[in-house]
């Protein structure tokens, strides 16, 4: 009876287990157009909050078709034919979706309005041997002392300037796009934030009813380095502003869906409004190596990542990123979306400037500087895995350290935008004059960083200007005109980087406009343009680009 008994179970369990529902498969649908949206670019108020228009409005950055969403007809189509709808992505154009019918994908290939299918995580998964996080725990009125040990990361940036003069973030708006927020919603150094409603918002973008509190510790070690504030133990680097959390990566596995998710995450943050993006995360290899990225596709624009945070980038959000924890292995390179060319990628030194020797190398693909800049990610003081106040490494940790002082900078900066914000922390750093490929523009210097963007009002209309520059920014050539000509009159230009050496110079007639070409090699940065002619001088603010 026993035996019987026994069998009749496992039958049971078999009929259980074979009726299960079999996992799907995620893809990315590319999509070929926007055709059939209802929305419109002059009515933006209809898919972007009255706080993402100001941003743009204030960095005069028009609202174009990548601000569209996808065509809602196109969604529409997608889910009568079967398939499951997970994400959309308006800035890349395309739809996440789920499917167990491999027939049905190869159906919707063949759509008018489908570019391409690409799959980007199976529903039958790979054991995963990828160890996503090398982590070891190892009025103002400022106070050194309350920041204990975490004060070494503030002051190697000389960001207690900023914090002294009371810029400690406040009023500026922070995404995190991670992994989880284990217990931010008790840990003792997150108080603050929770009594004062300053964690806007929360979103889980890879299990839509997960509690991203009960998710992985690595977002809650990242936002405390920010974040945290629990005065005489530790103190972050903007310990006030105000943060909107997300979760995009799986922990457990490794797929380019990841980076779909971010991308989506990215997209929803803009369009709330926020400033700041941190991502200290990164991707280069997958569970599936068919799936793996190449170092020739970290070219800054290739990797969908990419894509997604140098648009993030463009439509005004401040985007910093882990340089990675690769050096010592194989790979050895910084990886996506830190290779983009418009964001800051960030390297790990300890808290005496020493390089750390896991810190993932440049250039970029193609020779553009990578990393960008560094900050203390060896020996970082935070809120570690185990939920105590502790010691971590990891250029995950060097990211958020340096991001929440570019909130600072910016609270102090308001009128800047983010092509300012980000030449003057890598023209603040070290080493700007002579950048590598293991620490870029090295440490930048937040008080310096300041003082050039004060620079901006030399730039006013009411000061009784002679002289005119265009275009500014100017990237290959530069047009200078004199407002009131006179004849025959000798004068002298001259360009001057912000540490007074000169890059250029050139005779001209006062009375003639100059057009200076070939001005490429210039290092892209604020610069200064010194007039000199009939005893007098004049100086304009110059901005070269890429």
């Amino acid at each position: 009876m026993k035996i019987r008994l026994l069998l009749m179970l496992l039958l049971f369990a078999g009929i259980g287990l074979y009726a299960q529902e079999p996992a799907k498969n995620s893809y990315w649908v590319k999509l070929k157009d926007k055709s059939g949206t209802p929305f419109r670019i002059d009515k933006p108020d209809e898919f972007l909050s009255q706080r993402s228009i100001a941003r743009r409005i204030r960095q005069h950055i028009p609202i174009d078709e990548t601000d569209l969403p996808v065509s809602p007809e196109y969604v529409d189509s997608l889910q009568h034919l079967g398939l499951e709808i997970f994400h959309t992505s308006k800035w890349l154009n395309g739809v996440t979706v789920r499917t167990t019918d491999t027939f049905l994908i190869k159906q919707i290939a063949n759509l008018s309005f489908v570019a391409s299918i690409e799959l980007t995580k199976p529903g039958n998964l790979l054991k995963s041997s990828t160890q996503k996080f090398r982590i070891e725990d190892a009025n103002s009125d400022y106070n050194a002392a309350d920041y204990g040990t975490a004060i070494s990361q503030l002051t190697i940036m000389n960001g207690q300037y900023l914090h002294e003069k009371g810029f400690r973030g406040k009023g500026i708006q922070i995404a995190i796009l991670d992994a989880g927020f284990w217990h931010v919603d008790r840990i003792d150094v997150f108080d603050s934030l929770r009594s004062e409603n300053r964690i806007l918002g929360t979103r889980d973008f890879v299990d839509l009813n997960s509690n991203i509190f009960e998710q992985h510790t690595h977002g809650m070690s990242v936002l405390s380095c920010m974040g945290g504030n629990l005065p005489g133990s530790m103190i972050g680097t903007a310990p006030d502003a105000s943060f909107y959390l997300f979760r995009t990566e799986d922990a457990s596995t490794e797929y380019p869906i990841e980076e779909d998710n971010w991308v989506s995450a990215a997209e929803f943050a803009d369009s709330l409004g926020v400033d700041v993006i941190n991502s200290s995360l990164g991707y280069f290899t997958f569970d599936d190596s068919e799936m793996n990225h190449t170092y020739k596709d970290m070219d800054g624009k290739t990797t969908r990542i990419t894509q997604g945070a140098n648009l993030a980038f463009q439509k005004g959000i401040l985007v910093f990123a882990s340089a990675g924890n690769e050096a010592a292995n194989s790979w050895k390179y910084i990886i996506a979306p830190a290779d983009g060319e418009n964001i800051l990628a960030v390297a790990a030194v300890d808290k005496t400037g020493k390089r750390a020797s896991f810190s993932s190398v440049g250039p970029a693909f193609g020779g553009a500087v990578k990393p960008n800049v560094a900050a203390v990610g060896w020996s970082t003081y935070l809120e570690t895995s185990a939920g105590t106040l502790g010691y971590s490494n990891g250029t995950s940790f060097s990211s958020p350290v340096l991001a929440g002082m570019g909130a600072c900078l910016l609270q102090a900066n308001p009128l800047a935008d983010v092509q300012e914000l980000k030449m003057a922390i890598e023209q603040s750093a070290s080493q700007y004059n002579t950048p590598d490929s293991l620490l870029g523009f090295g440490i930048p210097d937040f008080e310096k960083a300041d003082q050039y963007l004060k620079l901006r009002n030399i730039d006013v209309s009411d000061q009784g200007r002679t002289f005119v520059a265009s275009p500014n920014p100017f990237q290959n050539y530069l047009f200078v005109q004199n407002l009131n000509p006179t004849s025959g009159h000798d004068g002298l230009l001259s360009i001057y980087n912000l540490q007074g050496v000169q890059l250029w110079q050139s005779t001209f007639k006062t009375s003639e406009p100059v057009f200076w070409e070939n001005l490429s090699t210039l290092p892209p940065g604020f610069l200064i343009l010194k007039i000199e002619s009939e005893g007098k001088k004049e100086v304009i603010k110059l901005i070269k680009t890429t």
